[in-house]
């Protein structure tokens, strides 16, 4: 049964033993990838990363836009086309009701939580989502939910309840965190009390319903504090997998698996429109050391996600025809990664965000494509996620402000990847001996040898993708 008082939490003496013993349970139990010699001067991640997640993808499941009827047995269909593209990870966006008082659209913003733990009648009963994450782990897959914990709707019931859990102005208002979400309003995690209620809101889920984790909306308004705590409370229940929306380093030394790659997301969009060149990449990897994340965290990249589809364009607006070449990219550079609903359609429309707005599937032109990327981040240790997979070794040419070339290799597995990031025909010359010996290419399934002084015609956005195991 589901608690909404806070009448039946732990002491705080209780709360202070079990946290401390949990702590010390990921320090000696946690995954964690060998440590090497340059990740000395990095801080280190204390976070206990769940065996089945260091080389999982995340795939974006918006229930809404899915199906015609937009509901939970509706998108249960698709779950045998996901696990044969190689899906790991599903992570739906909210699926709590939205709320009525300063709704946007007639439908309303997911992120708008009127109730935490109860289901959008709109998608259907908590029961069906149970039986779509058990319908999940029995293929073999791993669910994740969206998390909203910086705000919730006005009609949320703690606004009747506990109006003290929520920040006022001087008239004793409530008010957005942000003017642009006049649909939300913020939460005061000054009360610690909140802390107490929101963690046992997603314990909910994790006891409850058997979800595997949270992806956490805008991580970096609320505080690093509270993150940490909910980490060690939810891992009382079972390991758990999450990953902040948040590009901050701070939060994945003792809360978060994974962040998002934000700053290398525009970067692929400023190289693909012409605006920047691959040494921006390069001093993105070997100069600003992927933005300083603890040794043992990782980024999330992606070409696209539902707030780039929604507000900035879909991915072939805004990387034109370099999108395979970006999705190459996305998938065999250190970190995990995002495919979002429709992507593997090529579906090239803005969706509607406050309306029912259907993607359109087509013939999923894009299925076999992710399949063989997905299935080789899967299976080649040289790309588990993070500093879990093997560290990315630039591989130099005489086209280096417009081809990024690179090996990693780790435990006997290896692949080089090759791609012409510019709208160029290209003649290329690559230097060194780092990337020589036998491989499968991916895409063509030939068997090569590749030799020092390998040479390479290359066509505009051209990319190859070169492995053993």
């Amino acid at each position: 049964m589901r608690t909404k008082t806070l009448n039946q939490h732990f002491s705080t003496l209780q709360r202070i033993l079990i946290t401390a013993f949990v702590f010390l349970l990921i320090l000696s139990c946690g995954q964690q990838p060998e440590k090497d010699e340059d990740a000395a001067v990095r801080p280190v991640s204390n976070v206990n990363h769940p065996e089945w997640s260091i080389s999982a993808n995340i795939y974006e499941v918006n229930v809404r836009q899915y199906t015609p009827e937009g509901t939970f047995e509706a998108f249960a269909q698709h779950l045998e086309r996901l696990r044969d593209m190689g899906t790991d990870i599903l992570w739906f966006m909210p699926l709590q009701p939205i709320g009525e008082e300063e709704r946007k659209g007639a439908l309303g913003s997911y992120y708008s939580i009127r109730d935490y733990t109860a289901t959008n009648p709109e998608f259907g009963t908590m029961a069906e989502f149970k039986q779509l994450v058990d319908q999940a782990h029995e293929m073999g897959m791993y669910v994740i939910l969206d998390w909203v914990a910086n705000h919730t709707a006005w009609d949320h019931y703690w606004t009747i309840g506990n109006p003290e859990f929520y920040e006022t102005d001087d008239d004793g208002n409530f008010f957005p965190p942000v003017d642009d979400w006049s649909d939300v309003i913020q939460l005061d995690y000054g009360n610690e009390e909140l802390w107490d209620a929101m963690i046992e809101e997603m314990s909910f889920w994790v006891r409850e319903i058997g979800i595997d984790g949270f992806r956490c909306d805008v991580a970096y308004m609320v505080p690093v504090e509270f993150w940490n705590r909910a980490r060690q409370e939810l891992e009382q229940i079972r390991p758990v997998f999450m990953l902040a929306e948040a590009e901050t380093p701070e939060l994945h030394e003792h809360a978060f698996n994974a962040g998002y790659g934000w700053s290398l997301h525009h970067m692929m969009n400023s190289v693909a429109q012409g605006e920047l060149d691959v040494s921006a990449i390069d001093e993105y990897f070997f100069e600003d050391d992927a933005g300083g994340f603890p040794y043992g965290s990782y980024k999330m990249y992606f070409i696209t996600n539902h707030d780039e589809n929604s507000w900035a364009g879909t991915e072939f607006d805004r990387m034109g025809d370099g999108v395979e070449a970006f999705a190459v990219f996305t998938v065999t550079i250190p970190g995990t990664v995002l495919v979002y609903s429709g992507q593997e359609a090529g579906f090239n429309r803005m969706l509607e965000f406050f309306e029912k707005d259907q993607i359109d599937w087509g013939d999923y032109k894009y299925h076999d494509f992710y399949k063989k990327l997905l299935g080789l981040k899967s299976n080649n240790k040289a790309l588990r996620n993070g500093d879990f997979g093997g560290e990315m070794i630039r591989v130099n040419t005489d086209q280096d402000e417009k081809v990024f070339s690179f090996v990693r290799e780790n435990e006997g597995h290896k692949v080089f990847t090759v791609l012409n990031l510019s709208a160029e025909n290209l003649e290329v010359s690559f230097s060194g001996s780092e990337f020589t010996g036998d491989y499968t290419e991916l895409f063509s399934e030939e068997s090569v040898i590749l030799n020092e002084g390998l040479e390479l015609t290359l066509a505009p956005w051209d990319y190859h993708v070169y492995y053993r195991e």
